[in-house]
């Protein structure tokens, strides 16, 4: 406005001067301030896109001083083609500089971040703006104006914005939000619509539901059966059948595909208020739409019939859908049998159990077997075996379900002695073993490692006619994968799908954890693509699985991408997700964001466990944060969970020789509680003074713990052989050692390790093979104990010798790994034998294995003492390639032999 006003004062004749002069000189301060701020935006631009350090460049106070929201804005804006950097900058201001970010700012990067399908980070973006207590009104005139600004192609901010109100039970902030949409000529989608509609029905605000589904119809939207079904629902809890009805053939009208789920809810909603005739009606005119009752449609119907008191007619309905192959629900036939037995009619009762009998259960075992089966689930076995034996005292015979829910009930509890004892005893009683039984016994030997009696129970199956089903082939997969014998495992696939067997998500689930445990992350993903291209849909523990096997690897990015899609496919992550991608974060140097994920989670009202939360102390241990540790663990009993030994011994394990108040301040808090340190909390202490150098303080704690009645283990015995070693008092060591093996200790690889280690050092190969080949006798031989072996050869330099273990080694099916390669490879260097250095690189790489950090230095160092300069430029752009940052040892073997040819270029 003043603008306009200063043009027409301008043209008036008679001017002022000096009034003049003043007008142009603000001017030009304006347009110069324009001109700066838009250069100031430029120069953070480049900050941002460049290679510089953020932190050195925000150092600068010409810089941090005059940064403002605004500015901040434009950059979000200039960086709409990279969301993540964008994101990383945003992030940066807010944890490394305080910066206080706008609204606007908070809505440009949540839309970038959107279009750009970055789901997850979008979603916590928008979190922390929601604690920011601003009223919907308000985000929404934020959201919209962003969006209508910068012309953003995708509206997902808003859908995202009522789910999370709809998430958070804010959800009448959702219908605000909605409303709003509408005055401005957006819609939601449908999905987020049915999660709103829904919402509002199970807070019971039915009419509301009814409201909002009239004007988004007139607004245009086409509901689709989710939404259809909501509002039947509502409509059947206010009684309003006509309505209901008419919806229905108005949904079907508009082509809408209605499903069973839509009419079982109508029904339900009529037998509830007892017009089950009218429910009966409906459920007769299923067939004209082209579908079929399903056993939710009958038990329904069958306990609405219950409810009026026409058991008759609940036995004809019960008698059709036995005859469809329906298997009826246990609270269908107890609220039949509960009706019959009230009218009287003993004889009715006993003849529906007859008829339920028909489906293979014996009559009268058939509530005794669901109530043992319920008794075994809840691990009530002791009941269990009582009500057995009442069956027994009432002359009633067990049949072989019976016996099948005992031997499943206590096996999955590890009692694998009595559920022999019921396979066994079930034999003796002349009743021939299913493949039910047979099922149960195998999954139960296969959970706990029993493989070889797994197996012979298999054969023994086998032998005896019975053919084996899915489940029995998906237990021994998932044992053989347990125990790594993965080949076996897809052997065992194979055979099962050669003879027709189609495998189920548990198989597939079984596969992929046994590739993830050995570290097969490709074939892994390459097994899940397969899974769902076979229509084989992954659940919660498939997902888990994956998303623990990349976090393992340092994969989290692709392991939120997996968060994100289970998410998206209605699958609801739990502790058993979560806990992974924090440990993830963390043992890939991002503590701090695993702590940013795990507050976004709690402000969710995401349950987490203690497990979750100790993830999150080892990661700040690690890095040796103990104090912020300390921290997060008084958040966590803030938020109501308590610290176990295990949350004690991380923080032992992170004070141990970095602050001794505090540990012995964590050790004196632990018995103030009552708390006891355990095996596992005296072998950190004993090892972490071992690795400080102090055994004098080792060995008291030793003594205390021997003191208190605790039995050192084989962890805590090779923790004190290995310091001794270390430490040259070798036999000491060996004393020591001999003590074990009096003891109930049994000595491991890694102890045996210790002795092999000591050995190689000192060159004496002769007595280190020895003792190798009895580790292999005892099964006590690994890839570890070969890479000692090897290493103690290149040392002395017998290459072909450690070539020939490395034959040995891959021949037996054992798999090298990256350590023993790089050993090789560093003892090529170190004598100046590039190209066989070299040579055992590409055997490295052959063999898949993912080099690291140490071995590209041991190459292009060994390339730059060698004159190879391109080759060792070469190797540092492949290691950038990978995901690995060269380290200050990379740039200086680069940069010695840089300066030395450009010293040869000035000479010649």
């Amino acid at each position: 406005m003043k603008l306009i006003a200063y043009r027409r004062w301008l043209r008036t004749p008679n001017v002022d001067g000096s009034r003049f002069r003043k007008f142009c000189t603000r001017r030009r301060n304006l347009e110069l301030d324009n001109e700066n701020d838009s250069h100031f935006v430029y120069v953070l631009e480049q900050i941002v896109r460049g290679n510089q350090s953020w932190k050195i460049a925000f150092n600068n106070s010409s810089i941090s001083g005059n940064i403002e929201p605004h500015h901040v804005e434009k950059v979000l804006i200039r960086t709409l083609d990279d969301s993540r950097l964008a994101l990383r900058f945003f992030n940066f201001l807010g944890l490394h500089r305080n910066f206080h970010h706008s609204t606007a700012s908070f809505c440009i990067l949540i839309h970038s971040l959107l279009q750009n399908n970055l789901f997850w980070p979008a979603s916590s973006l928008l979190q922390t703006l929601l604690l920011r207590g601003l009223n919907p009104h308000q985000i929404f005139e934020n959201f919209f104006e962003s969006y209508k600004k910068y012309k953003f192609s995708s509206s997902s901010g808003f859908d995202m914005l009522i789910q999370h109100y709809v998430q958070n039970k804010r959800v009448m902030d959702g219908v605000l939000v909605v409303n709003l949409m509408r005055d401005y000529g957006l819609l939601p989608e449908v999905r987020t619509l049915s999660a709103l509609l829904n919402a509002l029905a199970r807070i019971r605000k039915f009419r509301q539901v009814l409201e909002l589904f009239d004007t988004l119809v007139n607004a245009g939207v086409k509901p689709d059966c989710y939404i259809y079904t909501v509002v039947v629902k509502c409509l059947c809890e206010l009684k309003d059948f006509n309505k209901a009805k008419e919806i229905i053939n108005q949904a079907e009208g508009n082509g809408c595909s209605l499903s069973i789920v839509t009419y079982n809810v109508f029904i339900n909603g009529l037998c509830k208020s007892k017009r089950v005739w009218e429910a009966v009606e409906v459920k007769r005119s299923l067939g004209e739409k082209g579908l079929k009752a399903d056993l939710v449609t009958y038990c329904t119907l069958v306990l609405g019939l219950c409810r009026i008191q026409e058991f008759e007619v609940g036995m004809e309905m019960m008698d059709e859908m036995i005859e469809l192959g329906y298997v009826p629900s246990e609270a269908a036939v107890s609220g039949l049998i509960e009706g019959l037995i009230k009218m009287g009619s003993i004889e009715g009762a006993f003849e529906l159990l007859n008829k339920v009998g028909k489906l293979g259960v014996v009559p009268n075992l058939f509530v005794y077997n669901s109530m043992i089966n319920s008794l075994c689930k809840t691990g009530k076995l002791e009941e269990a075996e009582l009500l057995f034996s009442v069956m027994a005292e009432r002359g009633l015979n067990p049949n072989d379900v019976t016996y099948t829910i005992l031997i499943d009930g206590f096996g999955r509890r590890a009692k694998l002695d009595v559920a022999f004892y019921y396979f066994n005893k079930m034999i003796e009683c002349g009743i021939s073993a299913t493949v039910y039984s047979y099922n149960s016994m195998i999954n139960c030997q296969c959970k706990f490692g029993k493989m070889k009696m797994a197996e012979l129970l298999f054969k023994e199956m086998v032998d005896k006619g019975l053919k084996p089903t899915v489940a029995t082939y998906t237990s021994l997969i998932s044992g053989y994968c347990k125990d790594g014998l993965v080949p076996k495992a897809f052997k065992l696939y194979h055979e099962m799908t050669g003879k027709g067997i189609a495998p189920n998500t548990v198989t597939f689930t079984a596969l992929i954890c046994g590739l993830c445990q050995i570290n097969k992350m490709a074939e892994a993903s390459k097994l899940f693509d397969e899974m769902v291209e076979l229509k084989i849909l992954p659940n919660e523990v498939t997902y888990n699985v994956l998303i623990e096997g990349h976090c393992r690897e340092g994969n989290t990015t692709r392991a939120f991408e997996l968060l994100d899609e289970m998410i998206k496919k209605g699958l609801s992550p739990d502790t058993y997700t979560y806990r992974p991608l924090i440990a993830g974060l963390c043992s890939t140097g991002r503590v701090s964001e695993a702590k940013e994920f795990i507050n976004d989670l709690h402000h969710k009202h995401q349950r987490l466990d203690e497990l979750c939360y100790t993830a999150l102390l080892q990661g700040f241990c690690k890095e040796g944060r103990i104090k912020e540790a300390l921290v997060a663990r008084q958040e966590m009993v803030g938020r109501g969970l308590q610290m176990d030994l295990v949350s004690y011994a991380v923080l032992i394990s992170g004070a141990l020789n970095q602050n001794d108040r505090i540990l012995f301040e964590l050790l004196r808090e632990m018995h103030g509680k009552g708390m006891q340190p355990d095996n596992v909390i005296y072998t950190i202490l004993i090892d972490g003074f071992i690795k400080s150098g102090n055994l004098k303080k080792a060995f008291e704690f030793w003594y205390i713990m021997i003191g208190e009645g605790y039995v050192p283990n084989s962890v805590t015995y090779t923790a004190l052989v290995n310091g001794l070693f270390k430490a040259g008092y070798v036999n000491e060591a060996k004393l020591l050692f001999k003590r074990m093996l009096v003891g109930e200790a049994i000595p491991n690889h890694i102890t045996y390790g210790c002795f092999l280690d000591h050995l190689t050092k000192e060159g004496n190969m002769e007595n280190a093979l020895q003792l190798h080949n009895a580790m292999l006798q005892g099964s006590f031989a690994n890839t570890v104990t070969y890479n000692i072996l090897i290493r103690g050869y290149c040392q002395i330099g017998k290459f072909q010798e450690a070539a020939k273990l490395l034959d040995v080694m891959i021949g037996i099916g054992m798999v090298p790994d990256c350590i023993t390669y790089s050993t090789f490879i560093y003892e090529y260097c170190k004598r100046g034998n590039v190209d066989a250095a070299m040579d055992m690189w590409e055997c490295m790489l052959q063999r898949g294995l993912k080099p690291d950090r140490v071995v590209f230095n041991f190459l292009i160092h060994a390339c730059c003492l060698n004159g190879e300069l391109d080759r060792a430029l070469q190797l540092r752009n492949d290691m950038m390639l990978r995901g690995l940052k060269p380290t200050q040892s990379t740039y200086h073997s680069l940069m010695v032999q840089l300066a030395q040819r450009a010293r040869l270029t000035q000479v010649q």
